[in-house]
Protein backbone atom coordinates (compact mmCIF):
# COMPACT_ATOMS: atom_id res chain seq x y z
CA UNK A 1 0.00 0.00 0.00
CA UNK A 2 1.42 3.47 -0.98
CA UNK A 3 2.54 5.46 1.93
CA UNK A 4 0.12 7.95 0.45
CA UNK A 5 -2.70 6.79 2.73
CA UNK A 6 -1.03 7.85 5.49
CA UNK A 7 -1.71 11.23 4.40
CA UNK A 8 -5.44 10.55 3.78
CA UNK A 9 -5.76 8.99 7.53
CA UNK A 10 -3.96 11.27 9.46
CA UNK A 11 -6.66 14.09 7.57
CA UNK A 12 -9.58 11.15 8.73
CA UNK A 13 -7.91 11.14 12.33
CA UNK A 14 -8.57 15.07 12.62
CA UNK A 15 -11.92 15.06 10.66
CA UNK A 16 -12.86 12.31 13.77
CA UNK A 17 -11.25 13.49 16.70
CA UNK A 18 -13.03 17.05 16.04
CA UNK A 19 -16.36 15.51 14.92
CA UNK A 20 -16.50 13.05 17.91
CA UNK A 21 -15.54 15.71 21.14
CA UNK A 22 -17.59 17.62 21.14
CA UNK A 23 -19.95 15.18 22.49
CA UNK A 24 -17.62 14.70 25.71
CA UNK A 25 -16.94 18.41 26.03
CA UNK A 26 -20.80 20.24 25.71
CA UNK A 27 -20.89 20.39 29.61
CA UNK A 28 -17.38 22.31 29.76
CA UNK A 29 -18.85 24.64 26.71
CA UNK A 30 -22.39 25.10 28.02
CA UNK A 31 -20.80 26.31 30.93
CA UNK A 32 -18.16 28.78 29.96
CA UNK A 33 -20.45 30.22 27.19
CA UNK A 34 -23.66 30.70 29.94
CA UNK A 35 -26.04 28.57 27.53
CA UNK A 36 -27.69 25.08 28.74
CA UNK A 37 -26.32 21.74 27.76
CA UNK A 38 -29.50 20.62 25.14
CA UNK A 39 -28.83 23.93 23.54
CA UNK A 40 -24.52 23.06 23.43
CA UNK A 41 -26.00 19.74 21.60
CA UNK A 42 -26.91 21.82 18.88
CA UNK A 43 -23.20 22.27 18.16
CA UNK A 44 -23.29 18.56 17.16
CA UNK A 45 -26.08 19.29 14.77
CA UNK A 46 -24.68 22.36 13.60
CA UNK A 47 -21.50 19.91 12.45
CA UNK A 48 -23.46 17.26 10.80
CA UNK A 49 -25.28 20.32 8.83
CA UNK A 50 -22.59 21.15 7.51
CA UNK A 51 -20.84 17.77 6.46
CA UNK A 52 -24.33 17.64 4.52
CA UNK A 53 -24.07 20.57 2.72
CA UNK A 54 -20.62 20.64 2.29
CA UNK A 55 -19.75 17.44 0.96
CA UNK A 56 -21.66 17.75 -2.57
CA UNK A 57 -21.44 21.19 -2.98
CA UNK A 58 -17.37 21.93 -2.29
CA UNK A 59 -17.04 18.69 -4.62
CA UNK A 60 -19.28 19.75 -7.27
CA UNK A 61 -17.24 23.62 -7.22
CA UNK A 62 -13.99 21.94 -6.95
CA UNK A 63 -14.50 19.01 -9.50
CA UNK A 64 -11.89 20.96 -12.46
CA UNK A 65 -9.26 21.43 -10.04
CA UNK A 66 -6.44 18.74 -9.18
CA UNK A 67 -7.51 16.27 -6.28
CA UNK A 68 -4.32 16.85 -4.68
CA UNK A 69 -5.10 20.73 -4.42
CA UNK A 70 -8.83 19.64 -3.75
CA UNK A 71 -7.74 17.85 -0.49
CA UNK A 72 -4.91 20.15 0.72
CA UNK A 73 -7.58 23.20 0.05
CA UNK A 74 -10.01 21.13 2.42
CA UNK A 75 -7.55 20.99 5.34
CA UNK A 76 -6.71 24.53 5.31
CA UNK A 77 -10.62 25.24 5.51
CA UNK A 78 -10.59 22.26 8.48
CA UNK A 79 -7.99 23.64 10.19
CA UNK A 80 -9.68 27.12 9.67
CA UNK A 81 -12.67 26.10 11.27
CA UNK A 82 -11.31 24.94 14.54
CA UNK A 83 -9.27 27.71 15.17
CA UNK A 84 -12.12 29.73 14.75
CA UNK A 85 -14.17 27.80 16.92
CA UNK A 86 -11.05 27.68 19.94
CA UNK A 87 -11.25 31.48 19.51
CA UNK A 88 -15.20 31.72 19.34
CA UNK A 89 -16.16 34.82 21.70
CA UNK A 90 -19.58 33.60 22.42
CA UNK A 91 -22.43 30.73 21.38
CA UNK A 92 -23.81 31.78 18.24
CA UNK A 93 -19.57 32.40 16.58
CA UNK A 94 -18.57 29.03 17.97
CA UNK A 95 -22.40 27.16 16.05
CA UNK A 96 -21.06 29.06 12.78
CA UNK A 97 -17.81 27.60 13.34
CA UNK A 98 -18.30 24.16 13.46
CA UNK A 99 -20.62 24.83 10.49
CA UNK A 100 -17.54 25.76 8.67
CA UNK A 101 -15.66 22.93 10.36
CA UNK A 102 -17.91 20.47 9.25
CA UNK A 103 -18.29 21.66 5.50
CA UNK A 104 -14.70 19.70 4.27
CA UNK A 105 -15.43 16.86 6.08
CA UNK A 106 -17.42 14.75 3.48
CA UNK A 107 -15.59 16.34 0.61
CA UNK A 108 -12.61 15.07 1.89
CA UNK A 109 -13.51 11.38 3.00
CA UNK A 110 -14.97 11.47 -1.21
CA UNK A 111 -12.17 12.68 -2.69
CA UNK A 112 -9.65 11.24 -0.65
CA UNK A 113 -11.55 7.67 -1.66
CA UNK A 114 -11.24 8.13 -5.25
CA UNK A 115 -7.71 9.89 -4.66
CA UNK A 116 -6.56 6.15 -2.79
CA UNK A 117 -8.60 3.74 -5.48
CA UNK A 118 -6.83 5.41 -7.99
CA UNK A 119 -3.26 4.88 -6.27
CA UNK A 120 -3.52 1.19 -5.99
CA UNK A 121 -4.42 -2.20 -8.25
CA UNK A 122 -7.92 -2.91 -8.79
CA UNK A 123 -7.90 -5.78 -6.56
CA UNK A 124 -6.69 -3.92 -3.62
CA UNK A 125 -9.35 -1.36 -3.63
CA UNK A 126 -11.61 -1.90 -0.79
CA UNK A 127 -8.29 -1.96 1.28
CA UNK A 128 -6.89 1.35 0.20
CA UNK A 129 -10.90 2.61 1.51
CA UNK A 130 -10.38 1.21 4.72
CA UNK A 131 -7.10 2.48 5.02
CA UNK A 132 -7.99 6.21 4.95
CA UNK A 133 -10.94 5.08 7.03
CA UNK A 134 -8.64 3.91 9.90
CA UNK A 135 -8.29 7.59 10.71
CA UNK A 136 -11.59 8.12 11.26
CA UNK A 137 -12.01 4.36 13.74
CA UNK A 138 -8.46 5.40 15.03
CA UNK A 139 -9.89 8.85 16.40
CA UNK A 140 -12.57 6.60 18.66
CA UNK A 141 -9.77 4.89 20.59
CA UNK A 142 -7.21 7.87 20.92
CA UNK A 143 -8.06 11.09 19.68
CA UNK A 144 -11.51 11.65 20.94
CA UNK A 145 -10.63 10.27 24.75
CA UNK A 146 -7.12 12.44 24.93
CA UNK A 147 -9.20 15.20 23.14
CA UNK A 148 -11.50 15.11 25.90
CA UNK A 149 -9.21 14.77 28.56
CA UNK A 150 -7.21 18.04 27.58
CA UNK A 151 -10.51 20.23 27.24
CA UNK A 152 -11.49 18.71 30.97
CA UNK A 153 -7.94 19.97 32.13
CA UNK A 154 -6.85 22.97 29.65
CA UNK A 155 -10.09 24.13 28.80
CA UNK A 156 -12.36 23.30 25.89
CA UNK A 157 -10.63 26.00 23.76
CA UNK A 158 -7.19 23.88 24.14
CA UNK A 159 -9.10 20.98 22.34
CA UNK A 160 -9.75 22.82 19.31
CA UNK A 161 -6.28 24.25 19.07
CA UNK A 162 -4.86 20.77 19.60
CA UNK A 163 -7.30 19.49 16.74
CA UNK A 164 -5.95 22.47 14.53
CA UNK A 165 -2.50 21.00 14.95
CA UNK A 166 -3.29 17.75 13.37
CA UNK A 167 -5.34 19.51 10.80
CA UNK A 168 -2.02 21.32 9.93
CA UNK A 169 -0.22 17.91 10.03
CA UNK A 170 -2.04 16.78 7.75
CA UNK A 171 -1.66 19.67 5.23
CA UNK A 172 2.07 19.48 5.59
CA UNK A 173 1.42 15.02 4.78
CA UNK A 174 -0.89 15.55 1.87
CA UNK A 175 1.31 18.02 0.08
CA UNK A 176 4.74 16.01 1.06
CA UNK A 177 2.72 12.41 0.11
CA UNK A 178 0.21 13.15 -2.37
CA UNK A 179 1.99 11.94 -5.99
CA UNK A 180 1.99 14.71 -7.80
CA UNK A 181 -0.28 12.75 -10.95
CA UNK A 182 -3.00 14.41 -8.79
CA UNK A 183 -1.71 17.46 -9.59
CA UNK A 184 -3.62 17.51 -12.66
CA UNK A 185 -7.22 18.47 -13.01
CA UNK A 186 -9.29 15.44 -13.46
CA UNK A 187 -10.86 15.17 -16.70
CA UNK A 188 -13.92 14.39 -15.94
CA UNK A 189 -15.61 17.94 -15.45
CA UNK A 190 -19.08 18.54 -12.86
CA UNK A 191 -21.60 18.35 -15.66
CA UNK A 192 -20.03 14.38 -16.02
CA UNK A 193 -20.48 14.10 -12.00
CA UNK A 194 -23.89 15.58 -12.29
CA UNK A 195 -24.46 12.97 -14.69
CA UNK A 196 -23.55 10.29 -12.81
CA UNK A 197 -25.80 11.22 -9.88
CA UNK A 198 -28.96 10.57 -11.83
CA UNK A 199 -28.33 6.95 -12.16
CA UNK A 200 -30.39 4.36 -10.12
CA UNK A 201 -28.04 2.26 -8.94
CA UNK A 202 -26.22 5.54 -7.36
CA UNK A 203 -29.22 6.07 -5.19
CA UNK A 204 -29.77 2.84 -4.46
CA UNK A 205 -26.08 2.64 -3.01
CA UNK A 206 -26.76 6.02 -1.34
CA UNK A 207 -30.13 4.52 0.28
CA UNK A 208 -28.28 1.18 1.66
CA UNK A 209 -26.07 3.92 3.36
CA UNK A 210 -28.96 5.92 4.99
CA UNK A 211 -30.39 2.66 6.41
CA UNK A 212 -27.54 0.30 7.43
CA UNK A 213 -25.38 3.56 8.84
CA UNK A 214 -29.15 4.44 10.46
CA UNK A 215 -29.35 1.49 12.14
CA UNK A 216 -25.95 1.87 13.64
CA UNK A 217 -27.09 5.20 14.88
CA UNK A 218 -30.39 4.27 16.11
CA UNK A 219 -28.48 2.17 19.11
CA UNK A 220 -25.21 4.12 19.12
CA UNK A 221 -26.78 7.16 20.07
CA UNK A 222 -28.13 5.66 23.29
CA UNK A 223 -25.33 3.62 24.40
CA UNK A 224 -25.11 5.08 27.70
CA UNK A 225 -28.40 4.69 28.96
CA UNK A 226 -28.63 1.87 27.77
CA UNK A 227 -25.21 0.74 29.54
CA UNK A 228 -26.18 2.24 32.94
CA UNK A 229 -30.21 1.35 33.17
CA UNK A 230 -30.00 -2.07 31.26
CA UNK A 231 -26.42 -3.38 31.87
CA UNK A 232 -25.97 -1.68 35.53
CA UNK A 233 -22.71 0.08 34.45
CA UNK A 234 -20.82 3.14 36.20
CA UNK A 235 -21.74 6.17 33.89
CA UNK A 236 -17.41 6.89 34.76
CA UNK A 237 -17.06 3.37 32.55
CA UNK A 238 -18.81 4.61 29.70
CA UNK A 239 -15.86 6.32 28.36
CA UNK A 240 -13.90 3.13 28.36
CA UNK A 241 -16.41 1.21 26.82
CA UNK A 242 -16.97 3.61 24.10
CA UNK A 243 -13.31 3.22 23.30
CA UNK A 244 -14.06 -0.65 23.07
CA UNK A 245 -16.72 0.55 20.11
CA UNK A 246 -13.74 2.55 17.95
CA UNK A 247 -11.20 -1.18 18.79
CA UNK A 248 -14.57 -2.98 16.79
CA UNK A 249 -15.11 -0.26 14.69
CA UNK A 250 -11.16 -0.63 13.35
CA UNK A 251 -11.23 -4.52 13.57
CA UNK A 252 -14.03 -4.43 11.73
CA UNK A 253 -13.22 -1.70 8.85
CA UNK A 254 -9.90 -3.44 8.02
CA UNK A 255 -12.06 -6.82 8.19
CA UNK A 256 -14.52 -5.48 5.67
CA UNK A 257 -11.74 -3.76 3.18
CA UNK A 258 -10.07 -6.52 2.83
CA UNK A 259 -13.42 -9.30 2.36
CA UNK A 260 -14.93 -6.51 -0.37
CA UNK A 261 -11.61 -6.93 -2.77
CA UNK A 262 -12.42 -10.35 -2.76
CA UNK A 263 -16.27 -10.09 -2.76
CA UNK A 264 -17.68 -6.78 -2.57
CA UNK A 265 -21.38 -7.21 -2.64
CA UNK A 266 -21.22 -10.71 -0.60
CA UNK A 267 -19.34 -8.16 1.97
CA UNK A 268 -22.09 -5.71 2.24
CA UNK A 269 -24.52 -8.34 2.61
CA UNK A 270 -23.08 -10.13 5.36
CA UNK A 271 -21.86 -7.12 7.58
CA UNK A 272 -25.86 -6.14 7.13
CA UNK A 273 -27.33 -8.96 8.38
CA UNK A 274 -24.75 -9.22 11.07
CA UNK A 275 -25.52 -6.31 11.93
CA UNK A 276 -29.53 -6.88 12.47
CA UNK A 277 -28.50 -9.68 14.55
CA UNK A 278 -26.20 -7.94 16.85
CA UNK A 279 -28.39 -5.05 17.25
CA UNK A 280 -31.75 -7.88 17.78
CA UNK A 281 -30.25 -9.74 20.32
CA UNK A 282 -29.29 -5.97 22.23
CA UNK A 283 -32.01 -6.79 25.11
CA UNK A 284 -30.27 -10.14 25.80
CA UNK A 285 -26.41 -8.57 25.71
CA UNK A 286 -27.64 -5.76 27.94
CA UNK A 287 -28.45 -8.09 31.28
CA UNK A 288 -24.47 -8.30 32.29
CA UNK A 289 -21.89 -6.60 32.20
CA UNK A 290 -19.43 -8.26 30.14
CA UNK A 291 -22.46 -9.32 27.45
CA UNK A 292 -22.87 -5.59 27.02
CA UNK A 293 -19.18 -5.19 26.63
CA UNK A 294 -19.13 -7.47 23.99
CA UNK A 295 -22.20 -6.30 22.48
CA UNK A 296 -20.47 -2.44 22.17
CA UNK A 297 -17.46 -4.09 20.37
CA UNK A 298 -19.88 -6.47 18.11
CA UNK A 299 -21.55 -3.31 17.01
CA UNK A 300 -18.72 -1.67 15.77
CA UNK A 301 -17.13 -4.67 14.08
CA UNK A 302 -20.63 -5.18 12.26
CA UNK A 303 -21.23 -1.26 11.53
CA UNK A 304 -17.84 -0.91 10.23
CA UNK A 305 -17.47 -3.97 7.86
CA UNK A 306 -19.78 -2.17 5.91
CA UNK A 307 -18.08 0.79 5.62
CA UNK A 308 -15.58 0.51 2.52
CA UNK A 309 -17.57 -1.91 0.80
CA UNK A 310 -20.83 1.19 0.50
CA UNK A 311 -18.05 3.83 0.01
CA UNK A 312 -16.60 1.41 -2.98
CA UNK A 313 -20.40 0.96 -4.37
CA UNK A 314 -21.33 4.34 -4.77
CA UNK A 315 -18.06 5.17 -6.37
CA UNK A 316 -18.21 2.16 -9.11
CA UNK A 317 -21.66 2.46 -9.71
CA UNK A 318 -21.00 6.03 -10.24
CA UNK A 319 -17.76 5.58 -12.20
CA UNK A 320 -17.99 8.29 -14.55
CA UNK A 321 -18.15 10.93 -11.68
CA UNK A 322 -17.10 9.38 -8.88
CA UNK A 323 -15.59 12.47 -6.32
CA UNK A 324 -19.40 14.01 -6.58
CA UNK A 325 -21.10 10.71 -5.67
CA UNK A 326 -18.45 9.71 -3.43
CA UNK A 327 -18.97 12.79 -1.50
CA UNK A 328 -22.71 12.81 -1.39
CA UNK A 329 -22.05 9.15 0.22
CA UNK A 330 -20.71 11.09 3.25
CA UNK A 331 -23.29 13.17 3.16
CA UNK A 332 -25.94 10.13 3.35
CA UNK A 333 -23.73 8.66 6.00
CA UNK A 334 -24.04 11.82 8.18
CA UNK A 335 -28.24 11.85 7.76
CA UNK A 336 -27.79 8.32 8.45
CA UNK A 337 -26.66 9.82 11.99
CA UNK A 338 -29.61 12.08 12.43
CA UNK A 339 -32.24 10.01 10.98
CA UNK A 340 -30.78 7.13 12.94
CA UNK A 341 -30.75 8.67 16.30
CA UNK A 342 -34.53 10.62 15.50
CA UNK A 343 -35.74 6.83 15.08
CA UNK A 344 -34.33 5.35 18.38
CA UNK A 345 -35.53 8.45 20.21
CA UNK A 346 -39.26 7.93 19.16
CA UNK A 347 -38.80 3.62 20.42
CA UNK A 348 -37.59 5.36 23.16
CA UNK A 349 -40.03 8.24 23.82
CA UNK A 350 -42.57 5.29 23.36
CA UNK A 351 -41.50 3.50 26.49
CA UNK A 352 -40.50 0.53 25.22
CA UNK A 353 -37.78 0.18 26.70
CA UNK A 354 -33.78 1.07 27.04
CA UNK A 355 -32.60 -1.41 24.60
CA UNK A 356 -35.61 -0.57 22.04
CA UNK A 357 -33.48 1.56 20.00
CA UNK A 358 -31.44 -1.09 19.22
CA UNK A 359 -34.34 -3.14 18.27
CA UNK A 360 -35.48 0.09 15.83
CA UNK A 361 -31.65 -0.56 14.53
CA UNK A 362 -32.22 -4.07 13.65
CA UNK A 363 -35.22 -2.91 11.68
CA UNK A 364 -33.42 -0.59 9.52
CA UNK A 365 -30.43 -2.95 9.04
CA UNK A 366 -33.17 -5.35 7.19
CA UNK A 367 -34.39 -2.16 5.83
CA UNK A 368 -30.63 -1.88 4.55
CA UNK A 369 -30.50 -4.94 3.47
CA UNK A 370 -33.60 -4.98 1.46
CA UNK A 371 -32.50 -1.69 -0.14
CA UNK A 372 -29.33 -3.35 -0.95
CA UNK A 373 -31.21 -6.67 -2.45
CA UNK A 374 -33.44 -4.48 -4.73
CA UNK A 375 -29.82 -2.88 -6.14
CA UNK A 376 -28.75 -6.47 -6.45
CA UNK A 377 -31.61 -7.47 -8.74
CA UNK A 378 -31.53 -3.59 -10.73
CA UNK A 379 -27.78 -4.51 -11.31
CA UNK A 380 -28.18 -8.04 -12.62
CA UNK A 381 -30.46 -6.25 -16.05
CA UNK A 382 -27.87 -3.88 -16.10
CA UNK A 383 -24.48 -4.70 -15.07
CA UNK A 384 -22.16 -7.98 -16.48
CA UNK A 385 -23.55 -11.40 -15.69
CA UNK A 386 -21.13 -12.82 -13.59
CA UNK A 387 -19.17 -9.73 -12.62
CA UNK A 388 -20.15 -9.00 -8.89
CA UNK A 389 -17.64 -6.08 -9.31
CA UNK A 390 -18.57 -4.63 -12.21
CA UNK A 391 -21.16 -2.85 -10.98
CA UNK A 392 -21.30 0.66 -12.88
CA UNK A 393 -20.80 -0.81 -17.18
CA UNK A 394 -24.26 -0.53 -18.79
CA UNK A 395 -23.68 -3.01 -21.22
CA UNK A 396 -26.40 -3.90 -24.73
CA UNK A 397 -28.71 -6.28 -24.43
CA UNK A 398 -27.21 -7.91 -27.17
CA UNK A 399 -23.64 -7.96 -26.12
CA UNK A 400 -22.59 -11.16 -25.15
CA UNK A 401 -21.93 -12.23 -21.47
CA UNK A 402 -18.48 -12.25 -20.01
CA UNK A 403 -17.59 -14.55 -17.34
CA UNK A 404 -14.09 -14.86 -15.07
Amino acid sequence: MPLALLALAVGAFGIGTTEFVIMGLLPEVADDLHVSIPTAGHLVSAYALGVVIGAPLLAAVTARLSRRTVLIGLMVLFVAGNVLSAFAANYDYLLAARFLSGLPHGAFFGVGAVVATTMVAPERKARSVSLMFLGLTVANIVGVPAATLMGQHLGWRATFLGVSVIGVAAIASLALLIPHDHAQAPAVGLRREMAALRSLPVWLALGTTVAGFGALFSAYSYITPMLTDAAGFAEGSVTLLLALFGVGATAGNLVGGRLADHSLRGTLFGGLTSLAVVLALFPLLMTTEWTAALAVVLLGMAAFVTGSPLQLMVMEKASAGPSLASSANQAAFNLANAGGAWIGGLALAAGFGATSPALAGAVLAVLGLGVAGTAWSVDRRRAVPGRERVVATHVPEQAPALHP
